[in-house]
This record gives C-alpha cells, structure tokens and sequence, in this order.
C-alpha cells in the first residue's frame, strides 16, 4: 500500500508541475513580457523603415544581441546616453549598425553607427515611430478589433500602444502565442511584425 501510495503522490506531483508549466505558456506576462515586447517591435519596426537606414543600409538588417556589439559603439551610448536601455540593434550586409534606445526619461533614439562603431547620425524619423503610448483594448478603433476577430480567431487583445503618428501596436494571445500587429492611424491593418530576438539591457 506504501509503495501504491507513494507512486500516486509522484505522479500527482508530475501532473501538476506539467499543469504548471501548460499553464505558464498561456500567460501573457510570460509570452510577451508585458508591454516591452510591443515597445521593442516599435523599436525594430522604426530603425527598419527609417529614411537613414534606408538611404545608407545596404541590403537587410540581421538583428545582434547587445552582448555582441562593438565595444566603440556601447561605450559610445554609455558615454553620450548615460542610463539608457538598447532595445533593438541590427547590421547590414557591410557591418554598419543601427541601434534603438530609450533613455531613462523616456525619450527614445535612433542611432547610426559605421562599420567600425563610429558614431554617423541620429535616425530621423525613429523617435515619431518608436515611442508608444499604453492605451486600453477599449480605446482602439473598431476596425483594429474587428480585423483581429475576423482574421485571428480566437485571439485575445492583451497590450496595445499609439505611436507619434497615430499608428497602433497591439500584442494578441493567440494559439498560445504573442503575435504584435501593426495598423495605421486610421485603424486599416498594416502588416504583422516579427518579435525581437532578445530584451533590451540597460547601459550603465
């Protein structure tokens, strides 16, 4: 009986880690890690359309990890932006960099730096695209909320923001997963946009 007992009580527990674990990919805060995850799809989003990376990039952006950028380009963002976050950071086919920050008063750059991480320019347009302002599921147009529920079934509404520009973000839950999608500012959809790689980090 012992024996029966104490095979109930391991199956019990692996039954509820598993619980656990299924229940854990179904939470929000875990899939998309609040509402970084959309603020960090803006990010990427701006660098990409930027008339900058545009007009100097060659070819498309291959998105780095913060870890692997040059020392002169993190040296140059801790020296010039003390305290700011890198949010997004990419390099075209000839090795220059682009690099999306937010500084800790919420101001948001975009910087252009060469092959060798010597500073060129700021993004022009980068900051009107990026920064976002949280607004409510509510607040959104009716043609954002009803695109997603004709052609995301089942979807969940979780996090939504408005650019500059009036554009919106918004981060479903659907199948089990984050997805950011992007509409215009007069609520028509604009496309679905890919999740960055990795989270920002702070530069100190």
């Amino acid at each position: 009986m012992k024996k029966v007992s104490l095979l109930l009580v391991v199956l019990a527990g692996i039954w509820f880690t598993a619980c656990q674990k299924n229940s854990e990919s179904l939470d929000p805060q875990t899939e998309a890690g609040d509402f970084e995850t959309v603020v960090e799809s803006a990010a990427r989003y701006a660098v990409l359309t930027d008339s900058v990376t545009v007009g100097k990039c060659k070819g498309k952006l291959t998105e780095v990890a913060t870890a692997d950028l040059p020392a002169a380009v993190t040296a140059y963002i801790d020296s010039a932006y003390a305290g700011s976050e890198i949010k997004y950071a990419a390099k075209d086919q000839s090795g220059k960099i682009v690099v999306a920050i937010t500084l800790a008063d919420g101001t948001v750059k975009g910087l252009f730096f060469d092959a060798n991480g010597a500073f060129k320019a700021e993004l022009k347009q980068h900051v009107h695209k990026a920064k976002l302002t949280k607004i409510e599921a509510s607040a959104l147009p009716a043609n954002v909320t009803g695109y997603i529920t004709s052609n995301y079934a089942g979807a969940e509404i979780k996090l939504a923001g408005t650019n500059d520009t009036g554009e919106y973000y918004v981060g479903i839950l659907v199948d089990e997963k984050v997805k950011v999608l992007l509409f215009n500012a007069d609520g028509s959809f604009n496309k679905e946009l890919e999740k960055p790689v990795g989270r920002g980090h702070k530069r100190h």
